[in-house]
C-alpha cells in the first residue's frame, strides 16, 4: 500500500463521471489499499477514487466502525434531513454548513464482486451522499448554505 496524493478543488479530475468496475483485479485491490491508507493519513472519514486521481466508481468510508469499501455504489432510498458542518479531504482547511438526508440505503459491489446493501444514519447518512456525489463530478461546495470558513484542527483537545 502506498499514500496516494489527493487532488483539490480546482483539478478538473473531481468534476468527471467515474466508470462503473467491471472486476476487482490486483490493480483494484491496490487502489482500494491506496485509498484507505491515504484517507487514514488524512484523517478523513471517507474518500472517492477521483479524489486520487482515478476515475473509478469506489468509494471508502470509516466513521469509526471500520472501513467500508463500496464499489459501483447507488443510493436506493433517503429520507429525513440533517443539517451540519461538512467538508472535504479536498478542500483543505475549509468547511460550510450542508443539508443532507438523515437516513441513506445503498447498493454497491464488495471487493468479491457480490451485491450489498449498507443503512446510514447521521454522519454515515452523509458521508454515502458526499461520497457518491464524488463519483458524479460533484463538490460539496455547491451545497454549501452560505459561506465556505477556515478551520483548524490543531487546538481542538483545548476547545473540549
Amino acid at each position: 500500500m502506498a499514500l496516494r496524493t489527493i487532488r483539490t478543488e480546482g483539478d478538473s479530475v473531481l468534476e468527471k463521471v467515474c466508470r462503473p468496475v467491471e472486476k476487482i483485479d490486483k490493480r483494484t485491490k491496490d487502489l482500494v489499499g491506496d485509498m484507505l491508507e491515504t484517507m487514514y493519513d488524512a484523517c478523513g472519514v471517507g474518500l472517492a477514487a477521483p479524489q486520487v486521481g482515478v476515475l473509478k466508481r469506489i468509494v471508502v468510508i470509516d466513521i469509526g466502525d471500520g472501513p467500508l469499501v463500496l464499489v459501483n455504489p447507488e443510493i436506493l432510498m433517503t429520507s429525513g434531513e440533517q443539517t451540519g458542518e461538512e467538508g472535504c479531504l479536498s478542500v483543505p482547511g475549509m468547511s460550510g454548513q450542508v443539508t443532507r438526508p438523515n437516513y441513506v440505503k445503498v447498493k454497491a459491489l464488495d471487493m468479491d464482486m457480490k451485491e450489498q446493501e449498507y443503512e446510514g444514519e447521521g454522519l454515515l447518512a452523509r458521508a454515502f451522499c458526499h461520497e457518491i456525489d464524488h463519483l458524479d463530478g460533484k463538490m460539496y461546495t455547491r451545497l454549501v448554505e452560505g459561506e465556505l470558513h477556515h478551520v483548524s484542527y490543531d487546538n481542538e483537545e483545548e476547545e473540549d
